[in-house]
């Protein structure tokens, strides 16, 4: 099964495109709530979160079928 954001796809190799797909979302997030609309500001802070766990926070997988 795919996952929703895959770090081992070739794109995610740069260190800046892992910097980035982390940054837009969060940066976003920083726009609605400075806007006023509480919610999509939390859906994009969870999406940046989610990023930066899956790109710089969460170890090697361990019994990887690959």
């Amino acid at each position: 099964m795919a996952r929703f954001l895959d770090r081992d796809h070739p794109m995610f190799r740069r260190p800046w495109v892992r910097v980035v797909t982390v940054a837009a979302p969060l940066g976003w997030a920083a726009v609605e709530f400075a806007g006023g609309a509480p919610f999509w500001g939390m859906m994009f802070a969870a999406l940046g979160g989610y990023a930066a766990w899956e790109l710089f926070l969460r170890g090697p997988d361990e019994g990887k079928d690959r």
